[in-house]
């Protein structure tokens, strides 16, 4: 499972370069680290989103591994469809017993957390052996920055705007990572593009699990979130640095490890002053949602702590 990012320098990226995805876009930057992770041969999908409709402009593609666009809600599911055949043929001698390939479904947050969960929640429940990656960029980014259930509390978006009536989002983002561990999978884990070590370790053990697993990678998006495009892996890595965003990942029976513990967790509030879509929290009058989304942040934070510590206190 050892990473080592010399000799993958060196690989060819299977996603070419010359697609129409924004300049400083973090999708792309999942998906080349994800693929150059890989030790096996890949079959990809991917739902209507940024980068499908980016990647994939009739007559071309930038996907130099087998690729299957999907609608927004079936990606999971028609990966799934593939994975059973491949294990089909196996059992009549059609592909070689000894021929590994993995399977890798993609989706961003609109596609996953909300049109796309029951096809997701179906794999996971079925135990598949295939990977869904969510590239969670916090909003419907292709079709407008409307927001969706990824979106986090207090974030301005074109459905969701911040204003006289309105701050922002009403509510906080949902758990997606915590609902695919309440499947019981082989493998869940959250990622970053900052961190590719740790995220390439972890689809090589997804890609390697047995059943089903999930990845679920932050990708700021300079459109909606209103940064500078040479900033998304700068901003992804002070979601670590705030625990907004912890790095972990789950493995059956239960355990929990956390990958990254800041030495000093900074406060969310600078991550939050970074972004455009959070400029108004800063007036008087919205700081009180600040303050909640730090102590929503603690919370997740603290949880996650006592859970690791609860596994190893049961191992030990």
């Amino acid at each position: 499972m050892a990473i080592n990012l010399k000799k993958l320098s060196e690989k060819k990226n299977l996603l070419a370069g010359g697609h129409a995805a924004c300049p400083g876009c973090a999708g792309p930057i999942a998906i080349r680290q994800a693929l150059l992770a890989a030790d096996i041969p890949v079959v990809c999908s991917s739902a209507t989103g940024c980068m499908e409709v980016t990647t994939t402009l009739f007559p071309h593609t930038a996907w130099r591994v087998p690729f299957i666009h999907n609608a927004f809600e079936n990606s999971a599911a028609t990966m799934s469809g593939v994975e059973t055949a491949y294990r089909a043929l196996k059992k009549k001698g059609k592909i070689p017993a000894d021929r590994e390939i993995g399977f890798i479904a993609w989706g961003g947050d609109g596609g996953t957390f909300d049109i796309g969960l029951q096809s997701l929640s179906g794999v996971l429940e079925r135990g598949h052996h295939m990977l869904y990656i969510c590239y969670d960029n916090e909003a419907y980014m292709n079709t407008g920055i409307q927001r969706s259930s990824a979106t986090p509390k207090g974030a301005h978006t074109t459905t969701a705007p911040a204003g006289k009536v309105k701050s922002g989002k009403e509510q906080n983002r949902k758990d997606l990572t915590g609902i695919a561990i309440a499947h019981h999978p082989a493998y869940v884990a959250q990622a970053s593009v900052s961190e590719p070590r740790d995220f390439m370790t972890k689809v090589r053990k997804a890609l390697h699990a047995d059943g089903a697993a999930f990845i679920n990678v932050i990708a700021p998006c300079h459109r909606g979130w209103r940064f500078k495009p040479e900033q998304a892996v700068e901003i992804a890595a002070v979601a670590v640095e705030t625990c907004y965003w912890p790095l972990f990942e789950w493995e059956r029976p239960g355990k929990y490890t956390i990958n990254k513990k800041p030495k000093e967790k900074r406060p969310v509030e600078d991550w939050l002053k970074m972004q455009g879509r959070f400029r108004h929290l800063f007036q008087p009058k919205n700081r009180h949602i600040i303050d909640e989304l730090q102590a929503e942040t603690d919370r997740i934070w603290n949880d996650l702590l006592a859970k690791e510590a609860a596994g190893k206190d049961a191992a030990a």
